[in-house]
């Protein structure tokens, strides 16, 4: 029987947060948006048969695999989604595209330069091929950062002179916090760095048009032991990624910037924050204040000048008239939504998707030059060398 045409089908690898934020999306999307293709959700996969079976009733996938390369060969699955740890991305997403499936790939994108160098040149090979690759920055797709984005690029701050941006979390205070994937350095690659710098590296570069071309960097493990999981007797095991990463950049238009990334930032959750400063203007977006953008235009008359929160609920506004009423605001689970509309618009429009692969490979290059500059301690080094 011939399959619609109009229907692409989705399987997922990884069913945790991601996971489930992922899902929330590919239910939600073409309730929302106009779409090119319907999305169906084929097959979720996961290790634990009965999680993941679990989880497919749980959250709405149609199917349940436990092997990624059977669902990445499933004749009902045409774009992979790839939600698990950093160590598996460039495997799975290389399958994938070979192939002939799209990929959605979360961030970073991978562990290594290396690793997200091969996943870059695959992708380029498939979209020879029309099969697209895109790496999941969700924040990109905040309406408020879009239209921060638009205002940068319609000159509104003119040359821009300083970027800061930081990611403040309090994840891992308590010293019995158990030694998790994402405090493995062969699982995860980086510790703040990666979970979280990325986010403020990618949401900089993007917002301002340009990007880091070299770093000085310090980072610091402050609890170098945890818990194994699950008691493990009371026995430690060592810590191998970064508590904290800060660094100070130069942008390749001239500006710089500085970067911080910790999960010890005591009585922060999920401290998310951008700050351009231009000759014209400045801006600011924190995703505490989600809805909200601060605008600052050296234009205005001196005697009522100051920055101005444009709250960003209005139909005019990127991607909100999807959504509720005028006023009417939106969350962190709707970026996910508005992630996977861009990527089927992509698809349709045989275009590549943003951010691709070779930017999620030049997003790899900075969190390496951070780490080697940090390693070394010899200061100013160079991204991508």
């Amino acid at each position: 029987m011939a399959r619609d045409q109009d229907v692409l089908g989705i399987g997922m690898v990884g069913y945790a947060f991601m996971g489930r934020a992922h899902s929330q999306a590919w239910r939600n999307v073409a309730s929302f948006f106009d779409l090119p293709y319907r999305p169906r959700m084929a097959a979720i996969c996961g290790r634990d048969p009965d999680a993941v079976a679990a989880a497919a009733a749980r959250l709405g996938w149609a199917a349940a695999e436990t092997d990624w390369k059977r669902l990445v060969q499933r004749d009902d699955v045409d774009l992979v989604d790839v939600c698990t740890p950093g160590s598996s991305h460039a495997e799975i997403s290389i399958a994938a595209l070979e192939a002939g499936k799209h990929v959605l790939c979360e961030k970073p994108l991978a562990n290594t330069v290396e690793e997200a160098r091969a996943m870059a040149t695959a992708a380029e090979r498939a979209a020879a091929q029309g099969v697209r690759a895109m790496v999941g920055f969700n924040f990109r797709r905040v309406p408020a950062v879009a239209l921060a984005r638009e205002l940068v690029a319609a000159g509104r701050l003119g040359a821009i002179r300083h970027v800061r941006a930081a990611y403040l979390g309090a994840h891992l205070l308590d010293p019995e916090f158990p030694l998790v994937w994402r405090l493995q350095a062969s699982e995860a690659g980086s510790g703040a760095l990666g979970d979280l710098g990325a986010h403020a590296i990618d949401l900089a570069q993007y917002v301002a048009g340009d990007r880091i071309t070299g770093v000085s960097a310090l980072t610091e493990t402050f609890v170098p032991e945890r818990p194994l999981p699950g008691g493990g007797g009371g026995q430690l095991g060592p810590v191998t990624v970064d508590d904290a990463a800060l660094f100070i950049a130069r942008f390749g238009g001239g500006a710089v910037g500085g970067f911080e990334a910790t999960r010890f930032a005591t009585g922060h959750d999920e401290g998310l924050r951008v700050e351009l400063n231009g000759e014209r203007g400045s801006l600011v977006w924190e995703l505490g204040a989600f809805n909200e953008l601060r605008f600052f235009d050296a234009g205005d008359d001196p005697a009522t000048q100051g920055f101005r929160r444009i709250q960003v609920t209005r139909s005019v506004h990127p991607y909100a008239a999807a959504w509720w009423p005028e006023g009417h605001s939106i969350g962190y689970e709707h970026t996910f939504t508005h992630e996977v509309r861009d990527l089927l618009e992509a698809i349709a429009a045989g275009r590549d998707p943003a951010p691709s692969f070779a930017d999620g490979l030049q997003v790899q290059e900075v969190l390496d030059a951070v780490q080697r500059s940090a390693a070394s301690g010899a200061g100013w080094t160079e991204v991508g060398q």
